[in-house]
């Protein structure tokens, strides 16, 4: 079987590698289509035939826009594969414009569910797909959105981005860095860590607060030292893209909240020598799939998330670590007052947590969960 990948970025979304490395040792003949990069080589290396693909779906770039029409179609024409698997909304859009008139099968592997939170994008995505188009949802909560908006169960699956355990840990080649010692706390200094990327809010979303919900960690802190003084919050991360600008708003935010107990550590490389640190990991996201509580729980680290996206799918409150609602930063403060004051439960829920993530995410699970669903896929057209 031979199919085609679509991935718009070639920085990030290791995610997506881990799955087509995965489907080559299946015996899967992927190719791969996306812009110059430094993933391109760890492509290469998976065993993953590489394609130079540039994507723009503006409307301000209409030249650009025909442009990745043009080489999707003439990719499709070279490459012809038996099923062309797209891991973005971009991507899908553009995959679904430029072959309209082929028959051939498409996959929308849905990274995560924020489109699907607006009626506005959830549509558009919606309207432009015809009988050739599949769905992969990656968290329980997309699958249940395509069915409450008309899809067929038949066109539905369900695989998620898995990983390996190796993937958290930590490079023995650093060294650990006492962070309560680089900050100059106090050894028995209660240590809540939040590990994410700096998104600004999306006006056109309607989001007033970024992405990630640091402001409500900081806002559910001052809350958390008003009982424990002694209680320090860590953000590690940088701006994504040009969110430079977003972040010193959000530190200037924190200093005048809750000063001298938010620390901002910036990007890490040694971020699984990090996490053994933390007393709790903390994942306030307001729009997510699974998000970091993932690594978390593979780092044995005592996991907070808000009740959004497929952050279900592995944390149940009381079992596998702690939920709180989403943007509700005094019902975060009591989580983490509640995680804090119990060592002995929230170790039982670590242990189960471990369970539950290497039962749930398993790089090679998903992988063969994918392959079945190009079989199926085969099948339905042929039907």
């Amino acid at each position: 079987m031979r199919v085609l990948h679509l991935v718009k970025t070639s920085v990030g979304a290791t995610w997506a590698l881990r799955q087509t490395k995965e489907l080559v040792e299946l015996g899967v003949e992927v190719h791969i289509a996306l812009p110059p990069g430094p993933m391109v080589e760890r492509y290469q290396q998976a065993g993953v035939i590489t394609h130079q693909v540039e994507y723009s779906l503006s409307p301000l770039r209409p030249a650009a826009f025909f442009k990745s029409l043009a080489a999707i179609r003439q990719l499709v024409n070279v490459v012809k594969p038996d099923i062309i698997h797209s891991h973005f909304v971009l991507t899908s859009l553009l995959m679904r414009l430029a072959l309209r008139k082929s028959k051939i099968p498409r996959i929308f592997h849905v990274p995560g569910p924020l489109h699907l939170e607006h009626w506005l994008y959830r549509n558009l995505e919606l309207v432009v797909s015809q009988k050739s188009d599949f769905w992969l949802a990656s968290c329980i909560w997309t699958k249940k959105r395509y069915l409450q908006s008309g899809i067929p169960e038949n066109r539905i699956g369900l695989a998620y981005y898995g990983v390996d355990a190796t993937d958290f840990e930590p490079d023995s080649t650093l060294v650990a860095e006492d962070i309560r010692e680089t900050l100059g706390l106090s050894p028995d200094s209660e240590v809540v860590g939040m590990v994410a990327y700096f998104y600004p809010p999306k006006s056109y979303l309607g989001q007033k607060r970024g992405l990630k919900g640091h402001e409500d960690l900081i806002d559910a802190m001052s809350e958390v030292v008003k009982l424990r003084k002694n209680c320090h919050c860590v953000l590690v991360g940088g701006p994504w893209g040009e969110a430079q600008g977003y972040m010193d708003e959000v530190r200037v935010y924190a200093k005048r909240v809750c000063p001298g107990n938010i620390h901002f550590l910036g990007l890490r490389k040694d971020v699984p020598k990090l996490y053994p640190q933390f007393d709790v990991a903390v994942h306030p996201s307001h729009s997510e799939n699974v998000g970091g509580a993932v690594e978390s729980m593979y780092s044995n680290v005592a996991t907070i998330t808000s009740d959004v996206g497929g952050f279900p799918d592995l944390v149940e409150d009381g079992e596998t670590g702690y939920m709180s609602p989403a943007k509700s930063p005094i019902s975060l403060s009591k989580k983490i007052l509640e995680a804090l004051s119990d060592p002995d439960e929230r170790q039982r829920r670590v242990i189960n947590a471990r369970t539950k993530v290497e039962q749930v995410m398993n790089v090679k699970h998903n992988a063969r969960q994918v392959y079945d669903f190009y079989h199926h896929v085969v099948a339905e057209v042929v039907r």
